[in-house]
């Protein structure tokens, strides 16, 4: 069994699991009502027959059946049942989420998700906490990475109801001309007319707590009369570009409902940076792009510095501001390497605070630059191997990696390897060197060298050998920048003495002149498609 806290994500078997959602009768509250939405490769719904709830119970395919609410002493449970063995290749995830009937989700005791076996063995348990107006709510999701079946826990509330939560899901609602609807009884506000969501905004962690086994509904259990669920007129015609009440592009909605969650809770830090990368992206042509974004970084010993001083930590919340806008899941995962590699979770806007120095907490300082190690977690966790590669593979998103090192690898043949057989996949390397460098970008101007009639001869070798000191200890990236025999040039190299000494602006530059570059092949070459 796994506690989890929001964000976090563990594997789950594929088989049929139980999604349920538990809340305290002790006292007067709201009822809730469970949902599904089974999403494609691109994070939309393919009609509204991949919604389900309690009017429409059962997906087409069998895989996702909403179960009914059973009560329990205490406490009342509403469920789906999700057979992932079932599900058609074509999904891509499932989320599960819920509405408020008569109250806000601030006003739900002791709300939780648990992720439970048909026998009743708990898989995942999360706590949902710091509710307050929401009246909607996102809960976690069911998704695919590298053929095997995953979960992450979510907890994202809606106070504009299940119309915002189906706007944040990019799913385009009629303007006020339009006359009200009925909602279906106990379903809160009618679900918009359902066109594409995208991907809902990833996660964290949060507390554990005691559990019940889960049971299947009562036999005798009926299901509520069928209620219609809201549609399109036939041959309906998109509203024009422009036009008032025109739906804009689901990337940008999701990009605007960001920017209002960080200003809402008064986070300036984070919120300037993102708008600084905002600026950068517009003039690459990049705006509304979305990628998968990794960050990898350096824990060997002689990085102690650099987290020391909380310059590590600043370049992390500058990464994140670029993934806030890039990634499809409002996370940036995490990978390290030092003598291991290590797979360290995901890093959020809810999670950025003090992270390095959790971080470390759990993983110390290692003695060894393992650059492969790392390299060979990251392609698993995207493409579900590792192995060498010699033919292309396309997914509809790629996968930038902020690569982050003070030193030279132990292993550079492996490395060699994986920046080969990656180069078949959609992903890039960005490798980041701190450290001295006659080539960092922030090098320092040196004063002209006084005559050599007026140095001695140790002087004039000491000053040669200061000119070039570190130059060596990025000869390495310099090389896997134009490493030959590649599919694609999948990676870009910068060094800098002190990461401190970059604007916000600068780096964000520097993160993304190849990566746009890099783009554009690899839309032509196939390895993007969509």
């Amino acid at each position: 069994m796994t506690s989890m806290r929001k964000g976090a994500n563990c594997p789950v078997p594929t088989t049929a699991l139980h999604a349920v959602v538990s809340w305290r009768t002790d006292a007067p509250g709201p009822d809730v009502d469970v949902s599904a939405l089974l999403l494609d490769s691109s994070g939309k719904v393919r009609s509204d027959a991949d919604f389900v709830f309690y009017n429409q119970p059962q997906h087409a395919s069998g895989s996702v059946r909403y179960e009914g609410k059973r009560p329990q002493p205490g406490e009342m449970m509403d469920a789906v049942l999700l057979d992932l063995a079932a599900v058609e290749p074509a999904v891509d995830r499932i989320v599960v989420g819920a509405s408020a009937d008569g109250g806000t989700f601030g006003q739900v005791p002791g709300l939780r998700l648990r992720v439970m076996t048909q026998d009743g063995g708990s898989v995942a348990e999360f706590d949902i906490e710091g509710a307050t107006s929401e009246t909607a709510f996102l809960f976690g999701e069911f998704y695919r990475r590298g053929g095997e079946w995953k979960f992450r826990a979510v907890g994202q509330g809606y106070a504009s109801g299940l119309e915002g939560l189906a706007t944040d899901f990019g799913i385009s609602v009629e303007g006020d001309e339009q006359p009200a609807q009925q909602p279906p009884a106990g379903f809160g506000p009618p679900p918009p007319q359902y066109q594409q969501p995208a991907p809902p905004q990833q996660p964290q962690y949060q507390q554990q707590y005691q559990q019940q086994p889960y049971q299947q509904p009562a036999p005798q259990y009926q299901q509520p009369a069928p209620a219609p669920v809201a549609s399109a007129p036939a041959g309906a015609a998109p509203a024009a570009p422009g036009a008032p009440g025109a739906p804009i592009s689901l990337k940008k909605q999701k990009l605007i409902n960001l920017e209002k969650q960080l200003a809402d809770r008064g986070d300036r830090n984070l919120l300037d940076l993102t708008k600084r990368a905002a600026v950068t992206l517009e003039k690459r042509g990049l705006s509304e792009h979305t990628a998968r974004v990794a960050l990898c970084l350096d824990i060997s010993g002689s990085m102690g510095g650099l987290y020391r001083s909380g310059k590590v930590q600043s370049l992390v919340e500058r990464v994140l501001a670029l993934g806030l806008r890039f990634d499809d899941n409002a996370q940036v995962d995490v990978f390290l390497f030092g003598a291991r590699g290590h797979e360290a979770g995901s890093v959020g806007m809810d999670s950025y605070q003090g992270w390095t120095d959790r971080m470390l907490q759990q993983w110390r300082l290692e003695g060894g630059t393992d650059y492969a190690a790392a390299m060979h977690l990251i392609r698993q966790q995207y493409f579900g191997s590792a192995d060498l590669r010699n033919g292309p593979i396309s997914d509809r998103q790629p996968v930038y990696v902020m690569f982050v090192t003070d030193g030279h690898t132990t292993s550079e043949a492996a490395t060699k390897a994986h920046v080969l057989s990656s180069s078949y996949e959609p992903l890039f390397w960005q490798f980041m060197g701190i450290g001295r460098s006659s080539k960092s970008v922030d090098a320092p101007q040196v004063a002209e060298a006084a005559p050599p009639a007026k140095q001695s001869r140790f002087a004039r070798r000491f000053a040669a050998m200061a000119a070039n000191w570190g130059d060596g200890t990025f000869r390495f990236l310099e090389e896997l920048d134009d490493l030959p025999g590649r599919y694609l040039d999948n990676a870009d190299f910068f060094c800098v003495q002190d990461p401190a000494n970059l604007t916000d602006d600068q780096l964000y530059d520097l993160m993304t002149a190849g990566y746009a570059n890099w783009l554009q092949h690899a839309r032509a070459q196939g390895l993007l498609i969509g």
